[in-house]
Formats: C-alpha cells, structure tokens, sequence
C-alpha cells in the first residue's frame, strides 16, 4: 500500500466527515498499522500539496493539513461510488469524448488513470467512452491542455448496440474475475477480526478492505444493470463489502477519534 494512496483513502473516508484537516502527528499514527512509515507519509503528503490535494494549515495540535476544494470534489465522488449513495439510471446516451493524445507515455498514463476514474472506458488511443458525463472531464482536459471534442451519442440499434459498445470499452470478464478474487482474498482477512479483536485491529482490516475496494473505482465504470452481464460478480462483491465495512466502522471510528484526541490531549497538559 503506497502512502499517497493511502492519505486519499484516509481523508476519504474517514477525515473528510470530520472536516477534512487532521495534524500531522494524527496522520502518521492513523497510518502506521499499515505498515507506513513516519517519512513515507511525510514525502506523500509534501506531493499531495504540490498536486494541489492537500494544503498546509496550523492546528492548535501543531502543523496539519486540510484537503483542497479540489480534492473535496474527488473524495465525494469517490465516496458515492464506494457505497453507492447514487442510483446508477441511464438514458440511452454515451458521453464520448474524441482527444489529441498526449505527446509523452506518461501524461498518456496519467491521463487514462484520470478518465478511468471519472468512469471513461476507451475505443481506441484517442476515442473514450462514458454511460454518463462526467462533471470534472471538462475541467481535467482543461488543466491537461488537450484538445477535445465532445459528443452525446445514441446507438442506432438500441441497448444491444449500446452493449457492443460497452463490451469494447471495458473487458468485463476481467472485471468480473477480479471481483470474484477480491471476495476470495478478503474473506480470511476479515474473518480474523472478531469482537475480541482491539479497535486498531479492526480500523487496519476495515482500512485494507476499503483500499482494496477502491481500486475498482479505476477498473468498473458501474454501468447500468441494463449493460450488465446476468449474474454479475460485482453485485456480490458490493453486498460482501458493505457487509463487513457496516460491521467493522464502529471500531474503526473509535480508533481515529482516539489517534485524533491524542495531540489535543498533549496539548491540554502543557497548557496547564
């Protein structure tokens, strides 16, 4: 687990409700039970605030940093998506966007993590594909200073060419194996987390399991049922996560308040 990755998915979901700032003394306690250590996460969130995701700010528990109204926009979204707060509707529509490609392999790379994750599956090097708009795509083309056209397209022969379509956009057998191994892989892990487990044992699992299931946010566009396979893997995946994600939040909230409250506690006593 990178440290970068890592910062997003604990501002996410679990700084983000409490108003997205945490000191930075919290950051590095909250992220040592994954195996991160103190100047990794020091180096990760120097470049988050280059990126323009987090800004630094001085707490009354020492320096600490906030998240961006940028990064605000991108955890809200990426928080629907993992728990599904939205209902996935369509319209017939694709949003198509037609592009100049990047002239070097890593602004390629960069810019197809970006629009995979605003949920664009591609045709070809230049073509991509959503079954919705995007609200960001604009604004991320815009800061990569690409040219662009963008189209609302219908298919011809209804949803079974739209299902042509989506089946060139995205490999969905290989998504569908991947949920399938993402339920096998965590079904020990979080097994081994009892009510006898302590608070930090449970935030580490509960932590893994959202890192793991985030990584779909890059991989399922989330279609439409009606541009599914029947008996998508996904369905049971989502059933699997938000079952143990509901029975594991408790203890994971009572371990971030507590690594939260330490630096205010210090703070106090030197104050007395």
């Amino acid at each position: 687990m990178q440290a970068r990755s890592a910062l997003f998915d604990l501002y996410g979901d679990h700084l983000r409700p409490r108003g997205g700032r945490a000191p930075v003394a919290a950051l590095v306690k909250l992220l040592a039970p994954l195996g991160i250590a103190p100047p990794a996460v020091r180096t990760a969130v120097s470049r988050m605030v280059r990126q323009g995701w987090l800004e630094p700010l001085r707490l009354v528990s020492g320096p600490g940093y906030s998240i961006t109204p940028k990064a605000a926009r991108r955890l809200d979204e990426a928080a629907a998506r993992i728990y599904r707060t939205g209902r996935v509707t369509w319209d017939g529509r694709f949003d198509l966007l037609v592009l100049e490609a990047p002239g070097s392999r890593r602004d390629r790379q960069r810019l197809a993590a970006n629009l995979s994750f605003l949920g664009y599956g591609t045709l070809d090097e230049q073509t991509w594909v959503a079954t919705r708009p995007a609200e960001d795509v604009d604004l991320l083309l815009a800061e990569t200073g690409i040219r662009f056209e963008r189209f609302t397209a219908s298919h011809f022969s209804g949803t079974p060419g739209a299902m042509g379509v989506v089946r060139r956009a995205w490999n969905l057998a290989e998504i569908g194996r991947a949920y399938e191994r993402f339920v096998a892989d965590q079904r020990p892990l979080l097994a081994a987390v009892t009510v006898r487990s302590s608070d930090e044992e449970a935030y580490a699992a509960r932590f893994r399991l959202v890192h793991a299931w985030r990584t779909f946010l890059f991989q399922d566009p989330q279609l439409p049922p009606a541009l599914l396979p029947e008996r998508w893997p996904g369905t049971a995946a989502a059933s699997f996560f938000d079952r143990h994600a509901a029975r594991l939040r408790p203890a994971a909230d009572r371990y971030v308040e507590q690594c939260l409250d330490a630096g205010n506690r210090i703070v106090r006593q030197k104050g007395r």
